[in-house]
């Protein structure tokens, strides 16, 4: 026979009446006061503190943005690092026939494993092994986009309370993902005039005991820079000294121009245990089917068990990504044809030239040549725009005025400069162009003119 026990905490403030917190108790089991008998529920329902926490600086700084464009000039939007909008860059015909195929198969429908297939780990393993780093299918993790591997690394890696370095400037999911989670980020400058170089000295000065990884993307978003093999053993010998893991995003891995060579971070490591995020998403031209994922590399075996136990825990929570892309990803990783990589490259490669040749023209504006990936940034020398407060100002007057929207590199922590999608067809390119030149020109003051006006404010 069940025993109560009723609990009565709490006293009015004002004396004359009892304010009853009533909890009935049978066997232990709390009862809510809800749910008490003669006590009528009353609606609560609250954001949750991860959902407060999460804040996405591109969309809060876009949808700031209120600007209109010019009714008189198509707008070319340059801002969305989507390869496929155009339609001028479309995956392989072998790539889309694998999937047709698994789907007509029907082999694919159900449940895979949360880590994905057995075959499929043995596919992206296959794939991406070599001597300087093998990889077997344990050290593979599938996940929905490349996104979600840097989320379970993070989420693997970091507590709530510690932080993680982040570039500046970077991608800003790194801090959206880190801040709800609770984990604090620091952010360590990269150097524009050693071609987006890490500043290392900073990037160490910031490491203490509550550090509990680096990340490093390469190539880079915004950047579209590529690190030398001697600036990631650098960097790998920084985080060795201070025994900090290293979360690589590397989803723009091998998109890079035929003048510069991409090295897997992990391939120069000799201690340092690294977490490799890549995906489907860049390379093969289909961000939209969301495969993803991350390569454990840990010859030393300072992750053990515990990390790789926690990656698969956590990949238990949404049952891992879409199986219909799954079944063919053998085959997309196999036998997508040497030319489809070599004919995207050429096309990022040549918009890459036109657009860093056409801005570098335009006085108040330094490009920095990228190396890779799919960006261009671009500094604003502030001074010959006194009219202008910031790059934000700058280019949301380049939309208003021209129809352009290029990204204000504020988005990603670095101001007064801005980014540019290099994926548009070539004819966009170079009339986008045209028109932030005849925008420059408008606006430019030169030393003389930028102090009057200054003068007159």
């Amino acid at each position: 026979m069940d025993s109560y026990l009723i609990e009565v905490n709490g006293h009015d403030d004002h004396g004359d009446h009892a304010m009853l917190d009533v909890h009935l108790k049978t066997n232990g089991n709390s009862i809510p006061p809800g749910k008490a008998k003669g006590r009528k529920p009353r609606w609560a329902v609250r954001a949750s503190e991860m959902s407060k926490k999460t804040f996405n600086p591109v969309r809060a700084i876009v949808d700031s943005m209120k600007v209109e464009p010019n009714p008189k000039k198509a707008m070319i939007s340059l801002s969305l690092g989507d390869p496929t909008v155009f339609g001028n860059l479309p995956t392989n015909s072998e790539v889309t026939r694998a999937v047709k195929e698994v789907l007509d198969s029907g082999r694919c429908n159900g449940y895979a494993p949360s880590v994905g297939y057995q075959s499929c780990r043995e596919a992206v393993a296959a794939f991406y092994t070599c001597p300087e780093a093998p990889l077997e299918a344990q050290d593979v993790i599938l996940t929905s986009g490349c996104s979600q591997a840097i989320e379970l690394a993070l989420a693997v890696l970091a507590n709530p309370g510690q932080n993680i370095l982040v570039p500046r400037p970077g991608f800003s999911l790194y801090k959206t993902l880190a801040l709800s989670m609770g984990i604090e980020v620091k952010l360590y400058n990269l150097l524009p005039e050693k071609a987006w170089e890490i500043d290392l000295k900073h990037l160490e000065s910031l490491v203490d005991e509550k550090t509990a990884c680096l990340i490093v993307n390469n190539p880079s978003n915004p950047c579209g820079s590529v690190f030398s093999k001697r600036h990631l053993q650098k960097i790998l010998a920084v985080a060795s000294r201070q025994c900090v893991p290293i979360l690589a995003d590397e989803i723009y891995g091998d998109m890079v121009f035929d003048d510069c060579k991409f090295e897997p971070i992990a391939t120069l490591s000799t201690n340092v245990p690294i977490l490799s995020c890549g995906g489907l998403a860049k390379r093969w031209l289909v961000p939209g089917w969301r495969m993803g994922w991350i390569l454990i590399h840990d010859r030393r075996d300072i992750f053990g068990n515990e990390i790789r136990d926690g990656l698969v825990r956590l990949s238990q929570r949404i049952l891992g990504p879409c199986t219909l892309v799954q079944g063919a990803l053998e085959r997309i990783l196999h036998r997508t044809p040497p030319e489809f990589y070599h004919n995207t490259l050429s096309i990022l490669k040549s918009n890459a030239d036109l657009c860093y040749t056409a801005l570098s023209a335009i006085p108040g504006l330094r490009p920095v040549r990228p190396a890779g990936a799919m960006y261009i940034m671009v500094e604003i020398e502030m001074e010959h725009f006194p009219e202008f407060e910031n790059d934000v100002e700058f280019t949301e007057r380049l939309i208003s005025e021209q129809s352009v929207f290029c990204l204000p590199a504020t988005c990603f922590e670095y101001p007064n400069f801005f980014r540019v999608v290099i994926t548009v067809p070539e004819e966009m390119i170079l009339e986008a162009c045209s028109r932030i030149q005849e925008f420059c020109e408008m606006h430019y003051q030169g030393a003389e003119g930028a102090q009057d006006l200054e003068c007159d404010k």
